[in-house]
C-alpha cells in the first residue's frame, strides 16, 4: 500500500486520525505492517498486547474465546486495541482474519514518540479519550441501577 493512502487511511482512523499529515506519515513509515490468511490468528485472548492494529485490508473478528458468534468484524480504518497504544495489558479478546487481510502495529513506544513530538495532538487525543470513559463510566452506573431496582 502506498504511503499517501496509508496516511488517508490513518486519517480516518479513531484516535490516531487526530494527528497531524506528519505525525501520521511518521507513523506509516515507522509502524510494523502484517499480512494475515483466512483463520490466521493476530493476538489471542490473555495474550500481553504489543501495540494497537489499525486494519488496512480485509476482515479481522475480534471476540471472546469460544464466542465466535458474537464476534465484531472489523474492516479497513478499525483500530483494534486502542488502549494497547498506550500500555501493555492482556487482551480481552482474539483478533482472528476472516479473509487475507493487512494491519498496521503501533506500538506504545512509537506512540509516546508521536505524542511527545506533536503535543497538540496529544492534548486532542486526552480530551476524546477522557469523553470515551466518561461514556463508560455513565453506562456502567446505568447498568448498577438497573441491578440496584428491586424486581
Amino acid at each position: 500500500m502506498a504511503q499517501e493512502s496509508i496516511i488517508a487511511l490513518l486519517r480516518r482512523t479513531p484516535v490516531v486520525g487526530l494527528f497531524e499529515d506528519d505525525a501520521l506519515r511518521i507513523i506509516a513509515n515507522v509502524a510494523d505492517a502484517r499480512r494475515l490468511r483466512p483463520g490466521e490468528v493476530l493476538f489471542r485472548q490473555g495474550d500481553r498486547s504489543d501495540g494497537g492494529y489499525v486494519v488496512t485490508s480485509g476482515r479481522i473478528a475480534v471476540g471472546r474465546e469460544g464466542d465466535e458468534e458474537e464476534a465484531v468484524l472489523l474492516g479497513p480504518g478499525s483500530l483494534i486495541g486502542e488502549v494497547a497504544l498506550f500500555l501493555r495489558m492482556q487482551r480481552p479478546a482474539t483478533a482472528t482474519a476472516r479473509e487475507p487481510s493487512s494491519v498496521l502495529r503501533i506500538s506504545p513506544t512509537l506512540m509516546r514518540r508521536v505524542l511527545q513530538e506533536y503535543p497538540a495532538a496529544a492534548d486532542g487525543m486526552a480530551e476524546v479519550l477522557s469523553r470515551d470513559l466518561e461514556g463508560v463510566a455513565a453506562e456502567l452506573d446505568r447498568v448498577e441501577r438497573l441491578f440496584a431496582e428491586p424486581a
